[in-house]
């Protein structure tokens, strides 16, 4: 089963309003409609230099671009269902299908954007799509207390397993070789809920394995998790980075942090990375020790940090991209490029293709950053142009990179 990857559950957090591009704009977010699957015409905005592909960045396009070094073209663009928030894990590409979080759920072929298959009740908002062992896990819509298992390519139902009705809202939150992990709210006698509990579904029974009640005053939502070896590792709104063992569920540590980009980590071996303000820090798993740190400029503040393959990619509020040994701590290289050219951020990244992708939060001056990895130069910038304040999502299958924003999927090439 594959290694679980960071992920977010709930539905207002701090986090995504904070992503949208003015105060007004937030509480719309909230109530963002469906508007189905659709077999629309290939999007023309594509095109080179700060015409309608994205920023005029000169130089070898790479990744797809241009001649001219400007945004390539997308494949297709279609208009899906999709209900995002922002997190990473809200967009997926796998077994040739690309899957957007919505409802309903809808499986795009990753080649030609056709339907390959849809759930009519789809994804419960904030939830992650999680993927472990060709399986696709879904928070049940039903609120059943259960949780749902599908083949990706087909979307067929193939596994299930039930926290119980005494719990609510039970959502998948990390998966492993062995279980699936999920927080849900325990009800009361009059059907109130003040605590949640964590826990592990065996992922060939679907039966309980351990279940852990939470800290009182802790929530279900705003939780980031991820799973390495033996140690389940989360973070929460209430700013607590806490540390479990797989095996029983037991708690192996846990600190207060001081400021986590509302909870977002990487983890690389026996380290788990956390951004908190101008300090980028890194603990041993094993008991919390911390092993090295490292400082933005002054005045800047550290963005989310992807750790991919053997290297950390991190932005900062002043527009500074670095790339970063994780076992160290070690700057490879920094690049200005986002700075000179006014271009925004990145909070999420890939590599495919040989380039480095980040995607920003913000609209204006962001969109899709393809860059050179070995220096970090910006190489061209997609931006659709709708000016839609959702944040930008990717997910790559190898030979494309899948762009969300709001609710337009495009397929550029890798």
């Amino acid at each position: 089963m594959a290694q679980g990857t960071t992920s977010t559950t709930g539905r207002t957090s701090r986090r995504h309003l904070l992503r949208l591009t003015g105060g007004a704009l937030a509480f719309g977010a909230l109530g963002v409609g469906a508007t189905g699957c659709r077999n629309d015409t290939q999007d023309t905005t594509g095109g080179t230099g700060k015409g309608k592909g994205g920023a005029d960045t000169g130089g070898k396009g790479s990744g797809g671009a241009t001649d001219a070094g400007g945004a390539p073209k997308p494949l297709w663009t279609k208009s899906v269902s999709a209900e995002t928030y922002g997190n990473n894990d809200e967009l997926v590409a796998v077994a040739g299908v690309v899957i957007a979080s919505g409802a309903p759920l809808d499986a795009l072929d990753g080649k030609t954007g056709r339907p390959r298959w849809t759930l009519k009740n789809g994804a419960t908002p904030g939830a992650p799509l999680l993927i472990g062992d060709d399986t696709l896990y879904l928070a049940s819509s039903a609120y059943d207390g259960t949780v749902s298992g599908h083949d990706p390519a087909t979307g067929k139902e193939t596994w299930r397993g039930r926290l119980g009705k005494e719990y609510r809202q039970p959502r998948p939150v990390a998966v492993d070789d062995k279980q699936v992990y999920v927080i849900a709210e325990i009800l009361e006698a009059d059907g109130s809920s003040h605590t949640n509990v964590i826990a592990a579904l065996d992922s060939g029974t679907g039966r309980v394995a351990w279940k852990e009640q939470r800290d009182l005053g802790t929530e279900q939502t705003g939780v980031h998790t991820a799973v390495r070896d033996r140690f389940l590792v989360y973070t929460d709104l209430k700013k607590n980075l806490t540390v479990r063992d797989t095996a029983t569920g037991r708690q192996v540590w846990t600190h207060k942090t001081t400021s986590t980009n509302y909870g977002v980590f990487a983890l690389h071996g026996d380290l788990v990375i956390v951004p908190q303000g101008r300090v980028l820090q890194a603990y041993a798993l094993a008991d919390g020790a911390e092993k090295w740190s490292l400082k933005t400029d002054e005045f800047a503040t550290f963005k989310e940090p992807t750790v991919l393959g053997d290297t950390l990619y991190i932005a900062d509020s002043d527009r500074t991209l670095r790339s970063v040994d994780p076992r160290t701590g070690k700057e490879n290289w920094r690049s200005e490029d986002l700075s000179k050219k006014g271009a925004q951020p990145p909070r999420q990244f890939l590599e495919a293709g040989g380039t480095l992708y980040g995607a920003t939060a913000l609209d204006e001056g962001g969109g899709i950053h393809a860059f050179d990895p070995k220096t970090g130069t910006l190489r061209w910038t997609f931006n659709d142009r709708s000016a839609d304040f959702h944040a930008w999502l990717m997910a790559t299958d190898g030979t494309h990179v899948f762009a969300l924003h709001g609710t337009k999927l495009h397929a550029l090439p890798a």
